[in-house]
């Protein structure tokens, strides 16, 4: 049960937020949270991003980038064209709400900016896949050739890397968990296949062998990385945005949460602060089209709705002979502190120093 005064603040938000509030912590009638979902197209930062989309169907005139990105400034711009689909779609917008046909529009129109491919192709990176697939799967376009890429990409250990085309064979948890959000959403849109859905029920266990935050190689934790807490998530892996995945995939194939997670859950409780919300530790750097969440060190809503629906699904499991939820995580893996919030976004674990900021993939 959400304390009333915390679920009455978090409904206080945008209709992107608020509709998935009603469903997942307040328990509205599906004809409340519909109507509020229907909103999101009409007022709020889903008509202010739309109202963005260019005639040709891309935002900012490019796929990744926007057309006058440049090296010189600082982090990596989000107002491109895969990131403001993934905007939308995430905050449950119906494709009817885009241009006419933005599928088609962005089929002739859309290249990537690596080798200049076909947008619905996509291209060597597997977190910019993850992406288009999901959003190809949302739109109605042919996503066959991106999914059959993650079949032929997949490494021994079970995910991905979007640094394969640089020779490396150990999976990212960056790579892996835009590579599963993806393979999801296509799978819940379109039924995937059984070879897709075992790729991906191996791509989570890759990350749950893990934990969901420690080294294979050392137990140790990574971290700051991989224990931030930061929206919107971008690529970047953390702790969370796993839990949050798992959620869905777990409810999805309709099997109870796994107890690997445990620890991880544990992280997540251990960032409440004393009134009962999560604060944005970061934000990641780059140029946006408008802020959706709080400034570093300020209350979030965004990551305190996270946080507790997985909290809430996580808690309601059934717990194991003998002992209550809290106490078999306890037990299972007591949990490490989160370290110090810092305003700085995380280095992903490839990146080079002296590598330009505005090339820096998602991997």
């Amino acid at each position: 049960m959400v304390d009333r005064a915390l679920l009455a603040w978090l409904l206080e938000s945008d209709p992107s937020l608020r509709w998935q509030v009603q469903r997942d912590l307040a328990d509205e009638p599906e004809d409340v949270w519909s109507a509020t979902r229907a909103s999101v197209a009409t007022e709020g930062f889903g008509a202010r991003l739309l109202s963005l989309q260019d005639e040709d169907g891309r935002w900012a005139g490019g796929a990744y980038f926007p057309a006058d990105a440049s090296e010189e400034e600082a982090g990596q711009p989000w107002t491109a064209t895969t990131w403001s689909l993934g905007a939308l779609r995430e905050w449950g917008v119906e494709p009817s709400a885009l241009r006419p046909d933005t599928a088609g529009l962005l089929a002739r129109n859309a290249r990537w900016e690596y080798d200049d491919l076909p947008y619905w192709g996509g291209e060597v990176d597997a977190c910019v896949n993850g992406c288009t697939l999901a959003d190809g799967a949302w739109l109605g376009a042919d996503v066959t050739a991106i999914a059959d890429w993650f079949l032929d990409h997949r490494l021994a250990d079970g995910g991905w890397n979007c640094e394969w085309v640089e020779g490396s064979t150990r999976s990212s948890f960056h790579s892996t968990l835009n590579s599963l959000v993806g393979l999801l959403d296509h799978e819940a849109r379109t039924g995937g296949s059984p070879a897709l859905r075992q790729a991906r029920h191996d791509g989570e266990g890759y990350l749950l062998q893990r934990g969901l935050v420690r080294r294979s190689s050392t137990g140790q934790v990574h971290a700051p990385w991989a224990t931030h807490l930061a929206y919107p998530y971008r690529w970047y892996y953390s702790t969370l945005r796993a839990l949050d995945y798992l959620r869905a995939a777990a409810l999805h194939d309709d099997r109870p949460p796994d107890e690997r997670m445990a620890e991880a859950v544990e992280l997540v409780r251990e960032a409440r602060d004393a009134d009962g919300t999560w604060h944005q530790q970061l934000r990641h750097e780059g140029r946006t089209w408008f802020d959706v969440d709080a400034s570093p060190g300020e209350a979030s809503r965004w990551l305190t709705f996270h946080a507790l629906r997985v909290l809430t699904w996580w808690d309601t499991r059934p717990p194991p002979p003998g002992a209550s939820n809290r106490e078999a995580a306890e037990e299972a893996s007591p949990a490490p502190r989160l370290p110090a919030p810092s305003t700085a976004s995380p280095l992903h674990p490839d990146e080079r120093p002296g590598t330009a900021p505005i090339a820096l993939g998602p991997g």
